[in-house]
């Protein structure tokens, strides 16, 4: 059976071993720099920075949401601002995040990861002091649109860089991981934050988020390492090294690495083959600060705009991800505007405080169900003669998507009603184990059915994630003063259950809609720089 053949293999669907042995997908290289060839630490590494600046990035864009009190009041040393104000300053952060993806993500492939990581971390320091001086509305909205175009690259290129440093069967974790850290800051910044207002005035949650952010760069600029692929010239006629032939490939566990020996020597052409002998970079060449390659901007600039209308998967994977990033910033935000109010009369530090809740649901599913999609991938694989299907991983959506409804509606009728404060809790724990097994399901889905041009789909997916976001963080105000919360959030529930019907009609058409796009996903990814040719892709 022909990996060319597209009705067999689409997009997506590929050999993942036998019922012992998993093949590794993308094949590496025989080369030690390519990222795929990477120690475990050199990726940890790696991959641990780019997780703490997706940390950082939600920090410095939510930590308002515990400051709002401050902000509102009319006291000295308080703004006087409108809660209208606070959302229009977090609904043009959510705008930055939209509309900097479609500009800065074409930048990454055509000059590497690296320059991009390290302007966005001098953009947030920049805004982390900004925020710390700011003395009205129209600033505190400057701020917002500046910190989300410096953050926009915080999603995608995240995306990409498990691409870079991960093999297929190993994407649903490092996706978790990701989304896991995303969630952290979103609910982790704003309790320290709380603590921080106890003993201090508000203006230093700022300052402290903006030293941790200068510390980061620093990080970035002397330990990130540029991961986007380019194949080396070298001498050739020589024995490859002996230390490279037995070069961690998987960066992942133990177990991991002992499924895969056998599949990985057995993708090479064989270790007493001759081989070539690949230069080694050194640190400052590891540090580069631009990896120039000839891949054209413009064209990156409208693909995006068109992918979700051509492929299937993208628009499934934007509207899934844009929606639950949507409704999770509506939750956070009617927490932080309600809470403090009757019969709660919350304190700074308790608001904040409050998000353990949403915290430990995603913890649980960012160290579980993120295992179990892999795991159920490599299992239906063996059950389907070694053959791979992203479809497999779309079971776990349905509990999920109810976890999500579930959640909404505890948290909502309770925030209406007036409940004790720990139902609530409760609501947001359930909710957040939803939003984390929806969204990381999703964009796995994503990665694993379009991996050639993830370039353009990933942008497509961050911008709508943003621009719902956006949409429901403008009329926020309004919105919940013309509709009440509970109504709200009985509403936000039944609309999640309604988007099971996504992952039910690609459960069914989803293998039949990658074959009917296979030639247009061949016409899209001619036209972006190809890492690797062992890409198992119909």
């Amino acid at each position: 059976m022909s990996a060319n053949d597209y009705t067999n293999f689409p997009p997506g669907t590929h050999l993942n071993g036998n019922g012992k042995d998993i093949v590794l997908n993308p094949t590496p290289s025989d080369d030690p720099e390519d990222p795929l060839n990477w120690s475990t630490l050199r990726k940890t590494v790696n991959f641990g920075l780019t997780c703490t600046y997706v940390l950082f990035t939600f920090v410095l864009l939510d930590v308002g949401n515990v400051v709002l009190p401050f902000y509102e009041g009319n006291l000295p040393g308080q703004l006087n601002l409108s809660f209208g104000d606070v959302t229009r300053a977090s609904g043009a952060s959510y705008a930055g995040l939209a509309l900097g993806c479609l500009f800065t993500i074409p930048c990454v492939h055509k000059f590497g990861r690296r320059p991009l990581y390290l302007i966005s971390a001098v953009i947030q320091f920049a805004c982390a002091i900004w925020y710390a001086k700011f003395t009205s509305a129209g600033e505190m909205v400057a701020i917002g649109l500046l910190a989300g175009l410096g953050g926009s690259v915080s999603e995608a290129i995240v995306m990409i860089t498990v691409v870079d440093l991960f093999f297929v069967h190993q994407h649903a974790r490092m996706n978790g991981l990701f989304l896991f850290m995303q969630a952290l800051g979103t609910l982790g910044g704003p309790i320290a934050a709380g603590y921080i207002l106890l003993s201090m005035q508000w203006r230093w949650a700022w300052w402290i988020t903006a030293i941790i952010l200068g510390v980061n760069l620093l990080l970035v600029l002397f330990l990130f390492e540029e991961s986007k692929y380019v194949p080396q010239s070298r001498p050739t006629g020589s024995k490859l090294h002996k230390e490279n032939e037995h070069t961690d490939v998987s960066g992942a566990s133990s177990s991991d690495s002992v499924e895969e020996t056998n599949s990985n020597e057995q993708s090479r052409s064989g270790s007493n083959v001759e081989s070539q002998t690949y230069p080694r970079k050194s640190y400052l060449q590891r540090l580069a600060l631009v990896t120039k390659t000839d891949i054209p901007i413009l064209q990156n600039l409208y693909r995006p705009l068109v992918a979700p209308f051509l492929f299937p998967a993208v628009l499934f994977a934007a509207l899934q991800y844009g929606i639950i990033q949507a409704w999770f910033s509506v939750t956070t935000t009617a927490g932080a505007q309600l809470l403090p109010n009757p019969p709660w009369n919350f304190e700074t530090n308790e608001i904040g405080l409050f998000n353990v809740g949403g915290f430990i649901g995603t913890l649980i599913a960012a160290f579980t169900v993120s295992f179990l999609s892999d795991w159920l991938a490599v299992w239906q694989s063996r059950r389907n003669k070694g053959v791979f299907e992203p479809e497999m991983r779309l079971w776990l959506l349905f509990p999920a998507i109810l976890f999500t409804s579930i959640g909404s509606w505890v948290f909502g009728i309770g925030l209406g009603r007036g409940w004790h404060w720990t139902i609530l809790a409760v609501g947001n724990g359930i909710f957040g184990f939803g939003f984390m097994v929806t969204a990381d399901v999703a964009l796995t889905y994503l990665t694993d059915s379009y991996p050639m041009i993830l370039n353009d789909t990933l942008v497509s997916v961050v911008f709508v994630r943003n621009g719902l976001a956006m949409i429901t963080k403008f009329p926020f105000a309004a919105w919940l003063e013309g509709m009440g919360v509970q109504n709200m959030f009985i509403l936000i529930g039944v609309i999640s259950l309604v988007t099971m019907v996504m992952p039910a009609l690609l459960m069914v058409y989803g293998k039949r809609a990658r074959i009917h796009t296979a030639h247009k996903y061949r016409e899209y990814a001619a036209h972006q720089i190809s890492q690797r040719s062992g890409l198992q892709q119909g």
